[in-house]
């Protein structure tokens, strides 16, 4: 195992291995782009740029096979770290390790004063949408969100292939674009800031955008009710579970299958590092229209 500081390839005949079959991987992170570039969003797509920018050899191309082939165990996520596991010939998975230098917290906060300085960065953010012009803000702190040369990322794996990155780490990458789709907070993690941590240093501005800055529609404000003390739940589980009766012979409400399938699972986002051969939502899209069908056809059975 070596670490890779310039993630040059080793060109060294003796040290080159042909290229192997790997072992089916069972319950494995499938990319969920089958073909073509991978990344929907824009920082997604950045992140796969600037690592085949870096000339990094046709391992790439096998480390995309990997991907799309569930050939990613695990990945595990923290600050300056990614460990991972990848199955490839052996019985056993590889262990895949990626460094990225952390922003130092000083930095971190002159990021979020020009940061805070533009109201509609924070408003994205909270959206789950990475601002456009984000890298002109770190740009004039002199500093960057992405790696900027090969020696950003040290990486090592257990694999016996000497050269860095191999199709492994390479793999490993990938995924880690796709993750970035649906949590670009994943990205400030990366390199040294959480959530919660870059929010509290926006200082509350999500809330000073002007009304529409945003492209959205200005919430309406919703007048106080009269507050009342929370009933308590009953301690006896026959009680908790029990249905009350519905008095009389009529609905409680309009019954009607919804419009839109999945409204509420479209909000919270596709599943973290998603194992399925099919996309997260369209497989539970379906799920969603059928237990309303059964559900609408059990009311109106009972009620015949």
């Amino acid at each position: 195992m070596r670490w890779g500081n310039d993630m040059a390839r080793w060109r060294n005949d003796y040290y080159y291995f042909p290229p192997s079959t790997p072992r089916k991987a069972k319950g494995g992170i499938k990319a969920q782009t089958k073909r073509g570039a991978f990344g929907q969003t824009w920082w997604a797509k950045r992140w796969i740029h600037v690592l085949e920018s870096f000339d990094i050899g046709a391992r790439l191309n096998r480390g995309r096979s990997y991907a799309r082939r569930g050939q990613v165990i695990s990945i595990d996520m923290d600050k300056g770290v990614v460990k991972a596991q990848v199955q490839g010939s052996y019985p056993e998975p590889y262990q895949v390790d990626i460094r990225i230098p952390v922003i130092p917290e000083k930095d971190w906060d002159k990021l979020g004063q020009a940061l805070s300085e533009q109201a509609l960065f924070a408003a994205k953010l909270l959206a789950g949408e990475m601002p456009e012009k984000i890298e002109e803000v770190f740009g004039r702190v002199k500093l960057s969100l992405f790696p900027e040369k090969t020696g950003d990322l040290k990486t090592k794996c257990s694999c016996p292939d000497w050269s860095n990155p191999c199709k492994h780490i390479a793999a490993v990458y990938y995924i880690i674009g796709e993750e970035f789709d649906r949590d670009p907070f994943l990205l400030f993690k990366l390199r040294g800031q959480s959530r919660d941590e870059l929010l509290a240093k926006l200082g509350g501005r999500i809330d000073a955008a002007p009304p529409g800055e945003t492209g959205e529609t200005p919430a309406v404000p919703i007048p106080d009710s009269p507050r009342s003390d929370p009933e308590p739940l009953p301690a006896d589980p026959d009680a908790f579970w029990a249905v009350d009766e519905n008095p009389g012979d009529t609905l409680p409400g309009s019954v009607q299958i919804p419009q839109v399938d999945g409204t509420l699972l479209q909000r919270l986002g596709s599943f973290p590092f998603w194992r399925g051969a099919d996309g997260f939502f369209p497989v539970l899209k379906d799920v969603y229209r059928r237990a309303s069908d059964a559900g609408l056809k059990t009311l109106l059975r009972g009620r015949g």
